[in-house]
This record gives structure tokens, sequence and C-alpha cells, in this order.
């Protein structure tokens, strides 16, 4: 599991970032990536990395300002040409449809690929045996969501050379050791299956927050994250200019982690204004209550491990 940013800018692109698009790389867990906003610039950003659009399973898309979203016609569209074959889910506020749907019909764009739109409320919007996703509505204006991304708790792993080590053949007996039962032998000697799987993972867990005012109730939505992406487009002396406009300040965004005990916060929707020195300040800002936190930059590719 990998988060990779390939626009931390806000309202328009600069020449040292663009605007909004992260993915979030499941290549070990699914073969895929899911692709969070996607802002105008986004494919131009993906030639850049190795990310492969075909491998882009899901697309969720937190409101419909146009840095988040002016991208998405010209990416389905590319990745059509690029040998994309599979079915694309689209998660996104009421009028996401039209606006591509319509995109591509008055440009005669055909995709080699079906796309199905998912329109967002709150709780949970996508859950299978690996992920469960919820979202939760923000305050910005307009619609605006944000993205909890739970990933299931790992099985320990079966040990196998413990038990090739006790001249234990492979067979469907593994299978009731792998289940922690307690089995015997044909020898007559008794094997706990406990003592022969690893200790279990619990599941990581990302949460996204599309661009919003400062919400105390955030903090709950991530509790326990391992990694928190949130808007930081003010600095902490403008909270009243990030009210006016319905955004956040850096310590708003880590008073935020520091609240839901998050492991690491990166911070993201950083205006042009600030260039590297100020950038860095803006980081400082918010590790004054959360000290764990990093502002993003284009490209910037972090893991997240198991705990």
């Amino acid at each position: 599991m990998e988060l990779e940013f390939l626009g931390t800018g806000a309202g328009v692109p600069a020449k040292h970032r663009n605007v909004s698009g992260l993915a979030l790389k499941l290549l070990d867990e699914r073969n895929a990536i899911w692709l969070f906003d996607c802002g105008e610039g986004t494919q131009m950003q993906i030639l850049r990395t190795t990310i492969r659009p075909r491998k882009i399973e899901k697309i969720f898309i937190s409101h419909l300002h146009g840095d988040h979203i002016f991208g998405l016609p010209g990416l389905l569209s590319s990745r059509s040409f690029q040998g994309g074959e599979e079915p694309v889910e689209i998660y996104g506020p009421v009028g996401l449809e039209d606006y591509v749907r319509t995109s591509l019909q008055v440009t005669k764009t055909r995709l080699a690929y079906s796309l199905k739109f998912i329109e967002l409320s709150e709780g949970v919007i996508f859950k299978d045996k690996q992920f469960t996703v919820e979202c939760m509505l923000l305050d910005h204006g307009i619609a605006s969501y944000g993205f909890r991304v739970s990933e299931a708790d790992h099985e320990g792993m079966l040990q196998v050379d413990k038990l090739a080590a006790l001249d234990i053949p492979a067979g469907p007996i593994y299978g009731k050791i792998k289940q922690g039962q307690k089995v015997t032998l044909s020898d007559g000697r008794v094997i706990d299956g406990k003592d022969f799987v690893g200790s279990s993972k619990k599941g990581r867990i990302v949460t996204i927050f599309g661009d919003t005012r400062f919400m105390e109730k955030s903090s709950q939505f991530a509790k326990d994250s391992d990694v928190i992406v949130h808007e930081s487009t003010f600095n902490k002396d403008e909270a009243k200019l990030a009210r006016a406009y319905f955004h956040s300040t850096t310590q708003q965004a880590a008073l935020i982690a520091k609240k839901a005990q998050a492991k690491k916060l990166m911070l993201t929707h950083i205006s042009a204004r600030y260039l590297a020195k100020e950038a860095k300040e803006l980081e400082e800002e918010a590790k004054e209550i959360f000290p764990n936190t990093q502002i993003a930059k284009d490209f910037d590719s972090i893991d997240i491990p198991f705990s």
C-alpha cells in the first residue's frame, strides 16, 4: 500500500505544483490503483510516474470544483487508447456523471470499457473482503467529501518451515493447522495449530479529506489512521480567511490528526503563493501540534507499512 501525490496545489496549476490528484497504489494487495481527485493535467503527471492508467480500478472525486475534476475526461479517454479494457467505477457527488458523460458525448469519445458511477452519500460506499471505503460530508460550500479506506486484518501466515522441520508432510492437514485446530498425526503426535501460525496483522487505514473548513467530527472519522491526507490552504494566522473561503489552516489539520491519534499527517492543497521556504514554514506550523507532519510535494510517494 502506497500513496503517490500527483498534484498538491490549490485552485490553479503552478510551475511547482499541479492541482489535486492522489493515487493509492494497491498493486500487491489487488494489482490495482485507486485515484482520488483528478485535476487538470493529472494524466501528464501520471506520465512522469510508473503508474499505468489501465491499472486504475476506481476513481473517487471529493467535489466538483474544477481543480479536482477537469482532468477526468481526458484521463478516461487516454486510458482507452492505452489498452484499458477493464471497467472503472467512479464515485462522486451528484452531477459528476452528467459532467463526464456530456464531455465524452460532445467530443465523440468512445471508450473501450464501461463506466459505473456511484453517487456519494455518507456511510459505507464500497466493501469487499479486502477493503471498506466510507465517506463523510465536509464543509466546503458545495458537497465535498472525505474518504476513509480501511483494510481488513491479515491473518497470520502458516509457518511451513516449522512444520517441515517436524517432518509433517504438506496436504489437507495444513488447512486444519492454519485454522488453529489441534490435529493428531498418523504417528500419534498431537499438533496444536496455534503454535504454527504467525501473528495476525492489523489492517491499515488511510483517510483522505477533500476541501473543507475545520470540522471537529473529522477527527473521529479519521480515528487511528495510519495516514491522514488533509488540505492546508492557509497558514495558522489566517483562520478567518480559511473559514471565509471554506478551507483549513495548517494547525487545524494538525489538530485533527492529533485528536484522531493518527500516525502520520500529509498536508496538501497548498496555495501557489507558498514557495519552497514558505511551504516549509507551513510544515513547521503543523508540527507544533502534530510532530509527524509532512507537506506533500508533487510526486512524493510514501509507503504505508503495517504497524
